[in-house]
């Protein structure tokens, strides 16, 4: 395994994936991706500073620390809800994709096996799967929301760096198999419109799609097999480095 490097932690979860077909699953992913690279261009991520992680209905992205964070949350509050909002208008309400955004940080290491492993990468699941988040985004009716941790809310956010405004998150706690959490999502608790669209489609009750626990909480504790194919097939380690440099 390699040694744990410190890397920006980017997670992206399709709301209600589960209960889509397979037809439906594979348009959301290419959905999906669009909006995940489309973010990272606008927050000038490189490709050689990003590497991602696929899991169906989620993306994961580790990001170099050289990249800015206030930059990157920036983008997640202006750019990331537009494109959303662009794609989803030209679609049927049923079809369209909501996402909880994670953005958090920690030590990561790879094991033999290519695969993502650290408590701190599992902090940030546990936020993503986490009550609050998924309550939050099912109270609004904006197409994502975004939920920072505690280290990114007290390191970036509450500074005020130019286009990201403290005031605008509120505090949660998340209980953890560790202990109760903290982090900060983005908006005000509750702020839907009672029977709007986007409220509707990702309402719970009797009328909302079945959807069960096991469809979105895909996660362990730990990751196998992840993916480091990025842009044309190059797998590059943490360093930045492709695999034919690396031999």
């Amino acid at each position: 395994m390699t040694d744990p490097v410190y890397r920006t932690i980017l997670l992206f979860d399709i709301e209600q994936y589960g209960s889509r077909d397979d037809v439906e699953q594979a348009f959301l992913r290419r959905v999906l991706y669009d909006v995940v690279d489309t973010t990272l261009l606008d927050a000038a991520v490189d490709e050689t500073a990003r590497l991602r992680a696929d899991r169906g209905d989620s993306v994961m992205e580790l990001i170099d620390t050289a990249v800015p964070v206030p930059a990157l949350i920036k983008t997640l509050l202006t750019e990331t809800p537009a494109l959303l909002h662009n794609k989803n208008r030209l679609l049927a309400t049923s079809a369209r994709m909501r996402l909880r955004i994670v953005l958090s940080s920690g030590y990561v290491a790879v094991d033999e096996l290519d695969g993502w492993v650290g408590s701190d990468l599992n902090h940030a699941v546990r936020l993503l799967n986490s009550d609050p988040l998924r309550d939050a985004l099912t109270q609004r009716e904006s197409d994502c929301v975004l939920c920072v941790s505690e280290g990114i809310y007290q390191g970036v956010v509450r500074h005020g760096p130019l286009g990201v405004r403290p005031e605008e998150f509120h505090r949660v706690t998340v209980g953890t198999k560790e202990g109760p959490t903290v982090a900060w999502v983005h908006g005000e608790p509750g702020s839907s419109t009672p029977g709007s669209p986007e409220a509707v489609a990702g309402a719970s009750g009797p009328d909302a799609p079945a959807l069960q626990r096991s469809d979105v909480r895909i996660y362990g504790d730990q990751y196998g097999q992840a993916g480091g194919t990025l842009h044309g097939g190059q797998h590059f380690d943490f360093t930045g480095r492709t695999r034919d440099e690396r031999r």
